[in-house]
């Protein structure tokens, strides 16, 4: 399970990150195009990687919710990459859509692991 604990809590912090880098750098059009979707996106992404931090920790500290928390917040990000490399696909960034899959197929390794 250690494994499934620190990949949740690296994939919650990346995505942090990456939203992060993305906001300072400028490089988020739709703030200015799709204003309102964009927050709420920003929103959802936020709350699954602070969910996915959470479980992760929880796990790892062998906590009562932590397995509870890390399936619901691992459900989020099952979500998340299936639904977000149609985005990139669409503007022809192949290398997101690569890693979206590779962030899936470790996801369901690390869901086995658990299960």
């Amino acid at each position: 399970m250690t494994f499934s604990a620190l990949y949740a809590v690296a994939v919650g912090g990346l995505m942090l990150a990456q939203w992060t880098f993305f906001l300072v750098r400028g490089q988020v059009p739709e703030l200015k195009t799709e204003p309102l979707r964009i927050r709420f996106h920003l929103v959802a992404e936020s709350v699954t990687a602070i969910a996915l931090i959470a479980g992760g920790a929880g796990l790892l500290l062998a906590a009562g919710w932590g397995r509870p928390l890390y399936l619901v917040a691992m459900g989020m990000l099952l979500y998340t990459v299936i639904v977000s490399p149609g985005y990139y696909a669409q503007r022809g960034e192949w290398s997101f859509v690569a890693m979206f899959a590779a962030v899936l197929l470790l996801a369901a390794v690390s869901l086995v692991l658990v299960w």
